[in-house]
C-alpha cells in the first residue's frame, strides 16, 4: 500500500467533516435552546430529549461498522447514509406541531432517526483512512486536512446557524430555514468526500471475526485502542458540555443574545485553523500523544481561566475563547491520527481487516460523549434553577441561574478534558512508530 496519497485524496476526503462538523455542532448548540427557550420544554426533561437519540448510536454504530466491513466498499455507505441524514435533519427543526410536550417529541424522533442514518455515513468515513494509508506520518497529514475542514464546517455552521434563525424570524420559522441551511451543506460535504475519494480506501478484504461479540472482544483486548477511546469518550463529554452552554453563555453571561454565538464561534474557529501547521509539526517532533496531552492542557487552562469572564473585558474573553479553539483543534488532529495506528496495529496483530467495528466503537463513544455534554449542562440549567420559555427568546434569569451558565460552561468541560488524560498514562505509540512492531504484530515496548 503507497504510504502517500495525492493531494485531491486529501481534500476530498477532508471535505466529509463538512456533514460530521454540521452535525456534530449544530445540534449540540442549538438543539437544547430551540427546546427550552422555544418550544418551551424543562431543561432537565429538554437534556433528555437530547440524551437519549444519541445514546443510541452506542447500539447502532458498531453495527454499523460490522456491516460496511462485511458488504461493500466504504463510499456506498457515504452517499446513503449522508444524503438520509440531510434530510432528515431538516426535519428536525420542521417543527410541524407547534410547542409543547408533543413538538418536544417529535423532534426527538427526527433526531433519533437522523442520529441513526449519520452512523452509516461516519463510521465507514472514519473507517477509510486505515485503509487507505499505511503511513505513520501520512495519517497525520490526512487528519491535518480533515480537521481543517471540521474547524471550517464548525464555523460555517456553529457561526452562521444562530444568524439564520434570527434572520428567519427566530422561533419556529427561523429554526425552519436554519435546518434546511445546515441540510445543504451537509449534502455539499456528502457529494464532495465520495466524488473525491474514487478509487481509494479499497483495502484488500481480509477475514473479520465470525460474529460481532467476537469482534468487540478483539477490539477490547487492543489495549492503546482502549486506552485511546476512554479518554477521548470523556473529553467529548467535556466540549459538548461547552457546546451545549455557548448560547446560554451568550445570552445571559456577555448578554449578547443576537451575534455572541456567532462572534464567540468565529474566535473558536478562526485560530484554530490558523494553528493547524503549527500542531502538524508538533506532532513530527513531540509525536503524536504529546502532542494530544499539549492540546488537552490548552484547552483545560483556557476554559478554566474563562470562569472569570464576567469580571473581564470582552477582548480577553475571545482571546480565551481563541486559545480553547487552539487546543480542541490539536485533540481533533491527534486522537484521529491516533486512532487508525491502532486499527492497523489490531490488523497486523490479527491478520484480519475489521476497522469498521474499532471506528463503529469509536464513532459510538463520541456521539454518546457529545451527547452526555447537553444532558449534563441541562441538569446543572435544572439545578440552578433555570427558567424555560415558549416565546424563541430566553427568560431574564436570575443571579443563581446564571452562575449555572457559567459555571457548566467553563469549569466543568475543563475539569472533565483535564481528568481525561489519566487514562493514557497506560498508552505507549511505540507499536504506531515502529514499523517492525506493527509489521510482526508483537506488542510495544
Amino acid at each position: 500500500m503507497s504510504t502517500g496519497l495525492a493531494r485531491r485524496v486529501h481534500l476530498g476526503y477532508a471535505l466529509g467533516s463538512l456533514a460530521t462538523g454540521a452535525f456534530g455542532t449544530v445540534p449540540g448548540l442549538l438543539l437544547l435552546p430551540y427546546l427550552t427557550d422555544t418550544l418551551g420544554i424543562a431543561a432537565g426533561v429538554a437534556g433528555l430529549l437530547v440524551l437519549v437519540p444519541k445514546a443510541w448510536d452506542v447500539l447502532v454504530n458498531p453495527v454499523a461498522g460490522r456491516i460496511s466491513d462485511r458488504w461493500g466498499g466504504r463510499r456506498q455507505y457515504l452517499l446513503a447514509g449522508g444524503l438520509a441524514m440531510a434530510a432528515l435533519f431538516a426535519a428536525i427543526f420542521a417543527g410541524p406541531l407547534g410547542t409543547g410536550a408533543d413538538a418536544g417529541a417529535y423532534a426527538a424522533f427526527a433526531f433519533l432517526a437522523t442520529a441513526t442514518a449519520y452512523a452509516f455515513f461516519q463510521v465507514p468515513y472514519v473507517a477509510m483512512p486505515a485503509e487507505m494509508t499505511d503511513g505513520y506520518a501520512e495519517r497525520t497529514r490526512l487528519m491535518t486536512w480533515r480537521i481543517a475542514v471540521l474547524a471550517l464546517a464548525i464555523l460555517i455552521s456553529g457561526a452562521v446557524a444562530p444568524l439564520v434563525v434570527t434572520a428567519g424570524g427566530d422561533g419556529i420559522p427561523g429554526h425552519r430555514w436554519m435546518g434546511l441551511f445546515v441540510a445543504a451543506l451537509i449534502v455539499v460535504g456528502v457529494l464532495g468526500v465520495y466524488a473525491g475519494t474514487r478509487g481509494v480506501g479499497g483495502a484488500s478484504v481480509r477475514d473479520i471475526e465470525p460474529s460481532l461479540r467476537a469482534q468487540l472482544r478483539v477490539a477490547a483486548s487492543n489495549r492503546p485502542f482502549r486506552l485511546l477511546l476512554t479518554c477521548f469518550v470523556i473529553q467529548a463529554a467535556g466540549i459538548g458540555t461547552m457546546l451545549a452552554g455557548v448560547k446560554y453563555f451568550a445570552d445571559h453571561v456577555l448578554e449578547r443574545p443576537d451575534d455572541g454565538p456567532t462572534v464567540l464561534f468565529a474566535c473558536f474557529v478562526g485560530p484554530a485553523l490558523l494553528v493547524m501547521p503549527a500542531w502538524r509539526r508538533a506532532g513530527e517532533r513531540l509525536g503524536k500523544l504529546r502532542s494530544f496531552a499539549a492540546a488537552s492542557v490548552i484547552f483545560a487552562a483556557g476554559a478554566l481561566a474563562l470562569v472569570a469572564a464576567p469580571a473581564l473585558p470582552a477582548v480577553a474573553v475571545y482571546l480565551l475563547v481563541a486559545a480553547i479553539g487552539c487546543g480542541y483543534a490539536g485533540q481533533q488532529v491527534f486522537g484521529f491520527a491516533m486512532l487508525p495506528d491502532c486499527i492497523a496495529h489490531d490488523t497486523a496483530r490479527t491478520g484480519r481487516r475489521q476497522a469498521g467495528v474499532f471506528t463503529g466503537l469509536w464513532t459510538a463513544g463520541e456521539t454518546l460523549g457529545l451527547a452526555l455534554g447537553p444532558g449534563i449542562y441541562a441538569v446543572v440549567l435544572q439545578l440552578f434553577g433555570y427558567a424555560s420559555s415558549a416565546t424563541g427568546q430566553p427568560m431574564a434569569q436570575d443571579g443563581t441561574a446564571r452562575l449555572g451558565v457559567l459555571l457548566g460552561f467553563t469549569v466543568l468541560p475543563a475539569v472533565v478534558v483535564a481528568v481525561a488524560l489519566a487514562f493514557l498514562r497506560g498508552y505507549d505509540d511505540t507499536f504506531a512508530r515502529d514499523p517492525d512492531v506493527v509489521a510482526e504484530g508483537r506488542p510495544a515496548g
